[in-house]
């Protein structure tokens, strides 16, 4: 599986129709959400915000009063074919006055989607973890040391120190001498 590594945005113009594609890496429906609320503030004039995302095994799509299987499934077919994981796909549709047909809209919808991944850069995700560790504090220093390339979320002072991170499962091996909970399994 591959996920993009900067949002991306790309514009495709067909017979006076504005096809302008967004491209975002996201982990959660939250972020989702947020991404599609601003960007129908953004693009307050648009005719249609179609969209598909792909999140581990969630998947969602929308044609937003294009016909039926004209906008969001083209798009998805897209996202799976490049095997893409945390990723939203928007593309915001400005009519140009010009119907295109239903067979013409797959196409817009398609190209849109593939010309914008031709814009941007992808990673093979990694088997990763969200983990806690607890450690005294004389190790802290050694412990920030070994998590340094992976993900810090948050560090608490209470009895020990309480760390909580994202690290890569090649990584786990060097936190041994820690306390760890394995939260959960996840894609980075």
């Amino acid at each position: 599986m591959k996920r993009i590594i900067k949002d991306t945005t790309h514009l495709l113009e067909i017979k006076k129709s504005k096809f302008i594609t967004k491209l975002f890496y996201v982990t959660n429906i939250e972020q989702v959400n947020q991404y599609l609320e601003d960007i129908k503030k953004e693009y307050k004039d648009a005719t249609h915000y179609c969209y598909a995302y792909i999140i581990d095994g969630i998947r969602k799509l929308s044609d937003d009063k294009e016909p039926s299987g004209t906008a969001g499934i083209p798009m998805m077919e897209i996202l799976n074919k490049k095997n893409l994981n945390h990723i939203l796909c928007v593309v915001i549709r400005y009519f140009g006055g010009i119907k295109l047909g239903a067979g013409g809209l797959v196409r817009a919808y398609s190209n849109s989607v593939k010309e914008a991944l031709e814009h941007t850069e992808t990673k093979e995700l990694e088997v990763g973890y969200l983990i806690q560790i607890e450690a005294d504090y004389k190790n802290e220093n050694k412990l920030i040391t070994i998590l340094g390339k992976n993900h810090i979320l948050s560090k608490e002072y209470q009895e020990k120190l309480k760390v909580k991170a994202v690290i890569k499962e090649c990584d786990v091996k060097f936190l041994s001498p820690f306390s760890i909970e394995i939260i959960e399994k996840i894609w980075i």
